[in-house]
């Protein structure tokens, strides 16, 4: 194949559409008994804004307070995933069968919906709440995976790197403006405009996703004719001609699949722990709550975003230009994107003996997991084009449950190891990016399986 590429300008703009997704896909707030709660269900990063100042006013009308325990907003905080985790799979494989369009657009726009509703169900209860919740996740789940199906008809072999991380990249660009600006509606409007200004701003944007996206290079109107065969020989091999039977015999037997997963799994603990406990090691260490300075909780993601779309152009350039193969690739950036994290989190233990060298080791913590981008995170479609929404489903969700369960394990340790529960807690996560890693490295594979090729006649 030539590496000469045409105009990318509307492959561009289709990565700009799919990162809107992802974006508004981050910006849902919920209420909490003191102000507003930013959630990132990817991630697991939870953000409290929590100053004296607001919960001094909280019981006048711009700043209402609910008399909900821990135990009911520990509910609530965790319900989303219950439908994000439901929905993963169902979608995944939904999406080869159903207009991407519409179910991703109905999916931003009813996720935007129910963010402008919770209020108004917080007025009921905390029952419907929580049920708001689970719905909000199903959506945002369906969202969350089907919008990357895009890339099958839209992303060359040698774009597809930087094109897919420019889009997830809104996942990172989300919460890092969510924690910027949340802080400053709170005091200046009151905490519950923070859900109707970012409800009402998802409903707007979701519809621009109808107008803007399309779902065939062939069918997008701008597109020139050299663009548009450009794109459709280069996927000759991704976009299945006819309904794909699902040989799942052969995928649960597939070892490139299985170490997509524990990476995933390993890649999204890492994440969680960094986001949601690295402030409290902080705390302890030093007495500074970085969640209480919407700077400093940006930064971490500000620079994974960075990092997130640098890894995709570096991946891009390798490959367009021969220096490395494609399975290569996958396992340089893999390999950047788990061992990275885990050295510069020892760091955070034994070489950050300033809050300013904390920091800066926090935030590389955060920043250089962005290049699985690169690796792990895009290694599905190389391996099965086909089934590619149905398996990003299922490494999904093997990958949230490793987030759920850092969570859970991080926060049992805290609870009865006084003596030296951050270097279990560190090193266990090390060792979890360490282990995954290397069966990665011996396992991957970055060309279609033989199960995931269009001759292939599979059954269950």
């Amino acid at each position: 194949m030539d590496n000469q590429v045409p105009p990318r300008k509307e492959k561009e703009e289709a990565a700009q559409a799919v990162e809107l997704g992802t974006f508004l896909w981050h910006i849902h707030p919920h209420p909490t008994p003191h102000g507003t709660c930013c959630y990132n269900p990817g991630q697991l990063i939870f953000f409290k804004y929590e100053s004296q100042k607001r919960i001094s006013v909280c019981c006048s009308t711009k700043n209402p307070v609910y008399n909900w325990s821990t135990e009911i907003q520990g509910i609530m905080l965790s319900s989303i995933f219950y439908g994000i985790l439901i929905s993963q799979i169902p979608a995944g494989y939904l999406s080869g069968i159903y207009s991407l369009k519409k179910m991703v657009g109905s999916a931003l726009f009813l996720s935007s919906l129910f963010t402008l509703l919770i209020l108004l169900a917080a007025e009921f209860g905390e029952a419907l709440v929580i049920i708001c919740r689970v719905i909000q996740g199903l959506f945002q789940g369906i969202a969350l995976t089907t919008q990357q199906v895009v890339w099958i008809k839209w992303a060359p072999p040698l774009e597809q790197v930087r094109l897919t991380s420019l889009s997830l990249s809104g996942l990172l660009l989300g919460p890092c403006v969510v924690l910027l600006i949340t802080g400053f509606i709170c005091d200046s409007l009151g905490w519950p405009m923070v859900f109707y200004i970012f409800g009402a701003c998802g409903c707007a944007l979701s519809l621009l996703w109808f107008v803007l996206f399309y779902e065939d290079p062939k069918d997008h109107p701008c597109i020139s004719k050299s663009e548009k065969e450009y794109i459709t020989s280069a996927l000759t091999q991704q976009v299945s001609s006819s309904a794909p039977s699902l040989p799942i015999k052969a995928m649960l037997k597939s070892p490139p699949l299985w170490v997509i997963s524990l990476c995933n799994f390993a890649f999204f603990w890492a994440n969680s722990f960094l986001s949601l406990y690295t402030p409290m090691f902080i705390n302890s260490k030093f007495h500074i709550n970085v969640k209480e300075n919407g700077l400093l909780s940006s930064l971490p993601h500000l620079f994974a975003w960075i990092f997130a779309i640098l890894a995709g152009h570096m991946s891009d350039v390798f490959l367009s230009r021969n220096i490395l193969s494609l399975l290569t690739i996958r396992k340089l950036f893999t390999l950047l994107g788990l061992l990275l994290p885990a050295l510069f989190s020892l760091c955070l233990l034994y070489l950050s003996s300033s809050f300013h060298g904390t920091m800066i080791f926090l935030i590389l913590a955060n920043a250089t997991g962005s290049f699985c981008m690169g690796g792990i995170l895009i290694n599905v479609l190389d391996i099965a084009p086909r089934y590619y929404g149905l398996l990003k489903g299922f490494t999904n969700v093997i990958g949230l449950t490793g987030g759920l369960v850092a969570s859970t394990v991080t926060g049992v340790i805290l609870s009865q190891d006084q003596d030296s529960p951050w270097l279990k807690i560190f090193f266990m996560m090390v060792a979890n990016n360490v282990i995954s890693l290397i069966f990665y490295l011996i396992f991957a594979k970055a060309e279609i399986q033989d199960w995931a090729k269009e001759t292939q006649n599979s059954y269950l």
